[in-house]
């Protein structure tokens, strides 16, 4: 009998907005070249210190961190439900959450190489989803994923897990944004 793995705790923001032009948009990280998340579109979020009060606690404080947004500029819209990754061993605790955007990020480089606003109704356009067989590392055999292409990126993974049961929710007006 094997004893089960116990998974790190981390949480991430989905934070989204309504631009000036009316458009909805969510906000996404590009990580860093390194680690076990190297290169990959994110929330911005991490993992649970242990002085972190609650996991909404650390996602207000990773975002803080990885994008200089306080937690003035953010309203906490609702929990969503825990993603777990497949391979790098996180349980996630996602937030979705109003924004004021600031008029530039500052965000924490290295950890952060870029931040995006990606309108919702780019990623509502069947033409800018995809579904590819990979074969990455540590896995027994390639996989179809399914992913967006958001510029020369492909969002998968735990963030396109949380995002993509939220966007019809989001473009139907579910919350007020």
């Amino acid at each position: 009998m094997t004893t089960p793995v116990a998974l790190r705790e981390s949480a991430v923001l989905v934070p989204v907005f309504r631009a000036a032009d009316g458009e909805l948009r969510v906000v996404l990280v590009r990580r860093g070249d390194f680690g076990p998340h190297g290169g990959q579109l994110a929330f911005p979020g991490g993992k649970r210190d242990p002085d972190d009060a609650s996991l909404l606690a650390t996602a207000l404080r990773e975002t803080e961190e990885e994008v200089g947004l306080p937690a003035t500029a953010i309203t906490v819209l609702a929990a969503l439900p825990p993603i777990q990754t497949r391979s790098t061993g996180f349980s996630i605790a996602p937030f979705l959450a109003r924004i004021v955007p600031p008029p530039t990020w500052r965000f924490a480089q290295p950890e952060i190489a870029e931040v995006l606003e990606v309108p919702l109704h780019y990623l509502a356009d069947p033409a800018n989803a995809a579904r590819e067989p990979w074969q990455l590392p540590g896995w027994p055999a390639p996989e179809l994923v399914s992913f967006w292409r958001v510029g020369p990126y492909p969002l998968w993974g735990a963030s396109y897990r949380i995002l993509r049961p939220l966007l019809p929710r989001l473009l139907a007006g579910e919350w007020a944004l």
